[in-house]
């Protein structure tokens, strides 16, 4: 007899069930809920051995309830967002009381994680802060990146631009004199000392620095025409919550402009520089732009002109806010080109 959609629901659920009902995998999932981890992380969370951890994870990707993408030598694990297993769970997770001690036990251990990876971060960002657009310089010719993001953010004046994980200020030194008024942000003191001085140089008197954070940003709410996050994802735990936040910056109808690299195989951007991410894939950050309620207007990918150079493939995405206005950004041709 054939399976009705009914049937294939109830097995879902059934299986969703199944996974959740153990102690350990109920916890993992809290933690997934929270942030994206690896398994090696889990197990410093958990405190349990690493076969232990995998087995559990693999029952939750099983049942849909964990999404599972491996990167080079690394596997993520998250919590689904998408289909009926998801939202199961995250009914489930929302009876479980915030001051619960396991949970609360759980979640200090990830703050620790999560601390120990920033403070890493920071070490690097302060130790590479003079040279840091040397470094950036990993893939084609940084003025073709540059030729095509001036492209995207088109010839109209902009009212307000932001611009996170600013850096050195390269992309407010690039895009500022189009703007009545420029925001840099970044969480690295040395970073923002490097960007004053080359911005103070170039004359630029329309723009402001300021020190926070990426996932809780100290800056205005439905405010910004144009947001840049310009080789920063890749850094991230938790990119999809950057995007998001980035998103609730952008006035109605604004535009977020993301510039990363493409999925590539370099594991010593992992071990000498940071990277937590080895590029993104179009469809990812689609998703992630289109979850965050923007669509997606433009995306680019530039390929090294030699492939044996070793140049990393640079992809851009531009996605504009879905609340219309009554004066909405002009569409320029080069987004459609």
């Amino acid at each position: 007899m054939a399976q009705t959609a009914e049937d294939a629901r109830f097995k879902v659920i059934l299986s969703a069930l199944a996974a959740a009902g153990e102690q350990t995998r109920l916890r993992l999932l809290a933690l997934l809920a929270e942030a994206e981890l690896t398994v090696s992380e889990l197990v410093t969370i958990l405190g349990q051995s690493q076969p232990r951890i995998s087995r559990h994870l693999k029952l939750l990707v099983e049942a849909g309830l964990v999404e599972r993408h491996r990167e080079g030598a690394w596997a993520f694990f998250l919590m689904a967002h998408r289909g009926g297993a998801a939202a199961l769970g995250r009914d489930i997770l929302s009876r479980i009381q915030k001051d619960d001690p396991i949970r609360a036990g759980d979640r200090a251990r990830l703050a620790e994680v999560r601390s120990a990876r920033s403070e890493q971060a920071a070490r690097y960002f302060a130790a590479h802060a003079a040279n840091w657009d040397e470094l950036r310089a990993l893939h084609i010719p940084e003025e073709r990146v540059e030729a095509e993001i001036r492209g995207l953010a088109g010839p109209a004046q902009i009212q307000n631009l932001l611009d996170l994980g600013t850096g050195t200020g390269r992309m407010l030194e690039l895009l500022a004199p189009l703007a009545e008024r420029a925001v840099g942000m970044d969480q690295s003191p040395q970073m923002l000392a490097v960007a004053r001085a080359r911005l103070e140089k170039a004359g630029l008197r329309n723009i402001q620095l300021r020190q926070g954070d990426i996932y809780a940003l100290p800056v205005e709410q439905d405010f910004y025409d144009l947001v840049v996050i310009h080789q920063v994802l890749h850094y991230l735990d938790d990119p999809a919550r950057a995007v998001r936040e980035a998103a609730r910056a952008l006035r109605p109808s604004g535009r977020l402009l993301i510039v990363d690299f493409a999925p590539h195989e370099e594991e010593s951007l992992r071990s000498n520089h940071a990277h937590r991410r080895l590029g993104f894939g179009a469809a990812e950050v689609t998703a992630l732009l289109e979850e965050s309620g923007l669509d997606v207007i433009a995306q680019r990918d530039l390929v090294p002109d030699n492939p044996e150079s070793g140049k990393l493939t640079v992809s851009l995405w531009l996605g504009r806010d879905r609340r219309v206005i009554s004066d909405p950004l002009p569409i320029t041709l080069g987004e459609f080109a």
